[in-house]
């Protein structure tokens, strides 16, 4: 149930722009898309209000693990299915899925609060797009799905973050923008190092290698 809230003009944009959209987008591109109506809104106004309004029950806040928030306009209870190549959300409808339930004695002295299951795959389009390189001898979906998959939260964030960046950049400065721990970055660098998606072009210092910029792709 959507509790009384205020409904300013700012806010009225965007559930507009949210409502027109076609897919479940973070909160930084639909500032892009609010700013060309509002041109003074700030990025953090935008994120307030979102949080506001999902809280108040008018949008739903998606926390894909590892993954920026995506907001949808549907704040009823439904599932979601996301690409591991894409990053494209989209609604599910599986009727049947209940929540696993867990004993007192699994719980590690944590209150549960909720539950969230998640549905990954590979989208149409990237279907598609991988079969046509398989074809032509660049890359079997088998090795596109399992290179994508085979990344844990911790590394993702690590790439995602070399990405942000335009210049090489020291472990502290991961540590910074993904809220993981310093041993957390290390090795989690280390991982990467190995498999060739991060290099070292100056001495503590890291980038990504073409390789990682094609897995996030």
């Amino acid at each position: 149930m959507n509790r009384i809230l205020r409904m300013t003009h700012q806010r009225e944009v965007i559930l507009a722009e949210l409502n027109s959209s076609q897919t479940h987008p973070t909160a930084d591109a639909l500032y892009e898309r609010i700013k060309k109506i509002l041109p003074r809104i700030s990025l953090a106004t935008v994120y307030r209000n979102l949080e506001i309004l999902s809280v108040a029950g008018h949008i739903q806040k998606l926390e894909i693990s590892g993954r920026q928030k995506r907001f949808d306009r549907n704040p009823e209870s439904h599932n979601h299915v996301y690409c591991i190549r894409c990053q494209r959300i989209d609604n599910i409808s599986v009727p049947d899925v209940s929540p696993p339930s867990i004993e007192p004695r699994q719980d590690k002295g944590y209150t549960i609060t909720g539950c969230r299951i998640e549905f990954f795959g590979l989208c149409p389009e990237c279907q598609k797009q991988t079969k046509h390189t398989a074809e032509k001898g660049v890359r079997t979906m088998d090795c596109t799905a399992g290179e994508s998959a085979a990344l844990n939260d911790q590394q993702r964030q690590v790439l995602e973050a070399l990405a942000k960046t335009p210049e090489a950049c020291g472990s502290k400065e991961i540590a910074t923008a993904t809220g993981l721990d310093a041993k957390q970055v290390s090795s989690q660098i280390t991982v990467l190092k190995n498999r060739g998606f991060i290099a070292s072009p100056s001495r503590c210092k890291y980038a990504l290698t073409e390789q990682g910029k094609g897995i996030l792709v």
